[in-house]
């Protein structure tokens, strides 16, 4: 990662986003669990990273990501499935084996080789588990933008986290900063009349037909999961 953060740092903050990406609070229990750690271990490990100011700590409950630790979570979490894309698509390694490798690769990527992998899959939203990769931390409002931009040297990084659209609930609201994905992603998400610097609220997620609901400029639209995975906000 290029910030001294160790490994062991990395996957603790992975493994609380991973179950709380809305900064929600994760047991104690659930972290020794996730990573077949002993509670009395995983429980210094905690007070360690709320000094560090990456977590909010409560006692005998759990924790839960501060922005500092979220930023990092997301950035490991996204090498990590980029990572297994690569392995599992292009590389062709055995699925039973692609997640151990990308636990082993990620600490050690680079932002411009992350970059690099993320232009070469065109810009993917989902691991090969079918889980969400996250958004980059580049200064981008859309991957043309990124793509446009040939000196890394040049690109910025963003100074807010962001959520895709399927990570939030209850009554998130956030700014559309970032849509990922080509041409014909964009073309969809405008004829929603959605564009950067839209408002939009969490409403609720019809989960039988992968479809979510969200209030925009006082009107509901229904966006479904492929599109709500691409369109990432500030909170």
């Amino acid at each position: 990662m290029g910030n001294n953060i160790s490994e062991n740092i990395e996957e603790y903050l992975e493994v609380l986003y991973r179950n709380g990406s809305n900064k929600e609070q994760v047991s104690t229990t659930q972290l020794s669990r996730d990573l077949g750690i002993a509670p009395g271990s995983v429980t210094q490990m905690l007070k360690k990273l709320e000094k560090l100011e990456y977590i909010d700590y409560i006692p005998y409950k759990g924790a839960s990501l501060t922005d500092s630790g979220m930023a990092i979570a997301q950035k490991i979490t996204r090498k990590h499935r980029i990572l297994e894309k690569f392995l599992h698509d292009v590389l062709k390694i055995k699925y039973e084996n692609i997640h151990e490798q990308a636990c082993e690769m990620e600490h050690t990527l680079s932002d411009e080789a992350e970059r690099a992998l993320c232009l070469m899959l065109k810009h993917p939203d989902l691991c090969p588990d079918d889980h969400l990769i996250p958004a980059c931390n580049f200064n981008f409002k859309s991957c043309l933008d990124c793509f446009n931009e040939q000196d890394f040297d040049n690109v910025l990084k963003r100074d807010n986290n962001l959520l895709a659209l399927s990570e939030l609930h209850g009554d998130a609201e956030g700014v559309v900063c970032f849509i990922r994905g080509n041409s014909n992603i964009l073309d969809a998400v405008d004829e929603l009349g959605i564009t950067i610097g839209s408002i939009i609220r969490y409403k609720s997620n019809e989960e039988e037909h992968e479809t979510y609901v969200f209030s925009v400029l006082d009107r509901e639209v229904d966006i479904p999961q492929n599109l709500a995975n691409n369109i990432f906000v500030k909170l």
